[in-house]
């Protein structure tokens, strides 16, 4: 007699992410550290108060869209992967390695990197022995507009590491615990935004700020323009990268419990709150600071614009409680950035796309462990670099740009593909797909000629194209890992 040999039981996720989670995973992972930060550089670019708010407008009307159009997606495809899985049944599977190969290299590593050094650049607020100064490392120089960077350990990014780690170790031993954090810490930062939202237009107006700002200079002199254009889609980069992550939550679909309703529930809920919230702050900054105060802000070593808001309130307690802000903010959003990406390299190597043994959960803990590691390495080594700003230009151009072509994707499964089950459409669809396609794409093509932009968005663009030979080169040679 003979016996058929036992095969081993597959190890699953685990279905533990709720609607509120979800929803949760959304804010989180958008609310970082550029709503407290970048307002200064985005009005340096625009020099006009009503052109800082518009361009926040336009930045959320774009994301609205993207989420809205994503949601049918989602609904067809709730499998681990998000944007990798859109792009490969959309487009082809050559788009969809492109996508993961940029998402690990820069996208969703660089944008850790950036908010974990945020995070200790917070700290040392609060604990001025974290230094930034770099004890060991040597000056790298790259032509302008990069400069130079200082690559090498400080205490500010030795903290920026260990904050990755120690994230990356939670993520390990499963969602449960991950999805209670990132809820729990949600709640609070969205609530100390909210704070913020408040004080700044009740008892924090300043009537001298806003006669300076919604007088004469609200408007640029010769008006709104054409030529206005261009400098508002460059202006654009920090408030996109501000928003950046709403389509995250896709990465997970996997572990929700119910991913074909509430996937395209909490993108557009999620992004809708997030919106709100980033335009009242705007508002909310102009209530307390004349427009030359916040430009100066967050250069040569003065604080960023929400921390000058809070000082103008509060006094010296508004540095501190800013500080505890941001920390929780920045914290709770990388928290939300290393859950999800570490899913879309496990559905990458389940293809044969990326380390093999990637492809295989935690038999305990039935967490993707290893794409968990690998990922916090490289992010680790981005960290080294101790930037902000150039991490923030490098991301934004290519994110966008995969916006645009998965969102393309749409359009060739509706045509191609009219038999598979579509339980939430996009609405106003073909009207707004479209829309975000061409707005999409004009913001990309704009971060390709404008003089601030260029220079990262063509590294950004030959990351891309490299990504194709690598992409052939892994199919030929690799082996499981």
């Amino acid at each position: 007699m003979t016996t058929t040999p036992v095969q081993p039981q597959r190890v699953e996720f685990v279905r533990a992410i709720s609607r509120l989670d979800a929803t949760a995973l959304v804010v989180g992972s958008m609310i970082g550290s550029g709503i407290f930060i970048v307002s200064a550089e985005i009005l340096r670019q625009v020099h006009s108060p009503g052109l800082m708010l518009l361009v926040w407008v336009l930045s959320g009307v774009v994301t609205l869209l993207g989420a809205v159009t994503y949601g049918e997606l989602a609904a067809m495809y709730p499998k681990a992967g998000g944007n990798y899985v859109y792009l490969r049944e959309g487009i082809s599977p050559l788009f969809g390695y492109l996508y993961g190969w940029t998402l690990f290299v820069v996208i969703q590593t660089g944008t850790i990197a950036a908010v974990a050094v945020a995070f200790a650049r917070f700290t040392a607020v609060l604990f001025p022995a974290i230094s930034a100064d770099v004890f060991a490392g040597t000056l790298v120089h790259f032509p302008k507009p990069i400069g130079d960077i200082a690559v090498g350990l400080s205490w500010q990014r030795l903290l920026a590491i260990a904050s990755v780690a120690i994230l990356t170790w939670i993520n390990v031993r499963g969602v449960r615990t991950a999805a209670v954090i990132q809820t729990s810490l949600t709640i609070i930062k969205t609530a100390a935004l909210a704070a913020l939202i408040l004080l700044g237009l009740t008892i924090g107006r300043n009537a001298e700020a806003i006669a300076a700002n919604l007088g004469a200079n609200f408007w640029p002199a010769t008006g709104l323009t054409l030529g206005l254009l261009p400098v508002i889609g460059a202006a654009m980069v920090g408030s996109l990268f501000s928003m950046d992550a709403w389509n995250n939550v896709g990465f997970a679909s996997a572990e929700m419990k119910q991913p074909e309703k509430d996937l395209p529930f909490a993108m557009a809920t999620g992004v809708l709150v997030v919106v709100a919230l980033y335009v009242l702050a705007n508002v909310a900054y102009l209530n307390v600071l004349p427009a030359d105060v916040i430009a100066a802000t967050n250069v040569e070593g003065k604080p960023p614009v929400g921390t000058t808001a809070m000082q103008a309130m509060l006094g010296t307690p508004g540095l501190y409680i800013m500080a505890v802000a941001i920390m929780i903010s920045t914290f709770g959003c990388n928290n939300g950035l290393i859950l999800s990406g570490a899913r879309v390299y496990y559905a990458m190597a389940q293809d044969n796309l990326f380390f093999k043994s990637a492809a295989n959960l935690h038999p305990t803990y039935r967490t993707p462990a290893l794409a968990l590691i690998v990922q916090a390495i490289w992010t680790c080594v981005l960290c080294l670099s101790g930037t902000y700003g150039q991490l923030l230009n490098f991301v934004i151009f290519a994110a966008v740009l995969f916006y645009a072509v998965t969102a393309v994707g749409l359009f060739r499964l509706r045509r191609r593909r009219p038999d598979i089950p579509r339980p939430v459409k996009a609405p106003g669809y073909p009207v707004l797909p479209a829309l975000y396609i061409g707005l999409t794409g004009l913001i990309a093509i704009d971060l390709l000629v404008q003089d601030v932009t260029r220079t990262y968005a063509m590294l950004g663009l030959a990351l891309v194209l490299l990504g194709v030979l690598v992409y052939y080169l892994w199919r030929r040679f690799a082996t499981p890992l």
